[in-house]
């Protein structure tokens, strides 16, 4: 039996009305070009991303996985930059089917001012065109330059923390876990927010937000299907594509967990960070009373979102130590 889901944050019950005129919880295979053609309004220019020239703005294009086409990153720094800052690796989300490297970047770049660091915001190849593991290998790719050329870009190859949110919050826990096992740069840590981590889609909170907020429980079959195709749900998904399959969460960086307790990834994000736990591993997790899938994004002015925000600009700082 599915018990009643718990209630949307009044405040951000009313900025989900507005949201679900032009983004439906629920859609299938067949929906991606609509959904993605929905997204492309939120592509950012360079002149938006300098801040009033406060970041220099630059598109590199670096070698991708061995065998594969190159990928496109996305590098912003502060101006007059000088060596030794922190870089933030941002993975964007959307679903495994959606996005560029443009996606979701403010908020890298709202840390970044604070904590005068670097941001380097990766270009994945997209499913269902490009399946496992396409993505999370040109994620990694994109780790490995990016440690490589941390002196060149004014950061600090020691102080990368990765971050992602939604499917780049999967993505980023992935590039944790390929990382470790593949011997490759150690990040200073790793923020998995609202993370799409299970391909199994049937946790109780998958269940009860069946049809509400902003990705449901058929949204995620349709992002997951697109990504593994008939491998979905099976028993044969790799910990790199769907990390909450992975045995072993020892040896990972610090991570910072956080969902709404009204969406899909409620459950399986709690579960990630008690295994984290169980694992003898750090992590800081919050689950915000109300919020529905990217709420911060959608309703930034909202007290729950401003208390997400700040929570995690906080981890951030005492990881840093800035």
């Amino acid at each position: 039996m599915t018990l009643p889901p718990p209630p949307f944050d009044p405040e951000l019950a009313a900025a989900l009305e507005v949201v679900a005129e032009t983004l439906p919880s629920s859609f299938g295979l067949d929906g991606i070009a609509e959904r993605r053609q929905g997204l492309a309004f939120l592509d950012t220019s360079d002149e938006q991303l300098s801040r009033d020239g406060l970041f220099e703005v630059e598109d590199r294009a670096v070698p991708g996985p061995q065998g594969a086409p190159g990928i496109s990153l996305l590098i912003c720094r502060p101006a007059g930059s000088v060596g030794g800052r922190p870089v933030i690796y941002h993975t964007h989300g959307g679903g495994m089917i959606v996005g560029n490297n443009r996606l979701g970047v403010d908020m890298a770049l709202d840390w970044a001012r604070e904590l005068d660091a670097v941001v380097v915001s990766v270009e994945y190849r997209l499913a269902p065109e490009h399946p496992h593991p396409a993505p999370v290998e040109d994620v990694y790719a994109g780790l490995l330059w990016t440690a490589e050329h941390a002196d060149e870009i004014g950061g600090d190859p020691e102080r990368i923390v990765i971050a992602g949110a939604s499917a780049g919050g999967g993505l980023t826990a992935a590039l944790a876990l390929l990382t470790r096992d593949r011997g490759g740069p150690r990040p200073l840590g790793q923020m998995l927010m609202c993370p799409m981590l299970d391909d199994r889609n049937d946790t109780p909170s998958a269940h009860q937000m069946a049809g509400l907020g902003v990705w449901d429980q058929k949204s995620n079959e349709t992002g997951w299907t697109a990504l593994l195709g008939d491998r979905r749900g099976g028993p044969d998904v790799s910990p790199y594509a769907a990390p909450a399959r992975a045995e072993d969460l020892s040896g990972l960086p610090p991570a910072f967990l956080d969902v709404g307790s009204a969406e899909t990834f409620r459950d399986e994000t709690t579960a990630y960070a008690s295994r984290i736990w169980q694992a003898g591993g750090v992590a800081e997790l919050h689950v915000w009373p109300g919020g529905f899938h990217g709420y911060d994004g959608f309703a930034p002015q909202a007290a729950l979102s401003q208390a997400t925000v700040a929570a995690r600009l906080a981890w951030l700082r005492r990881l840093v130590g800035e």
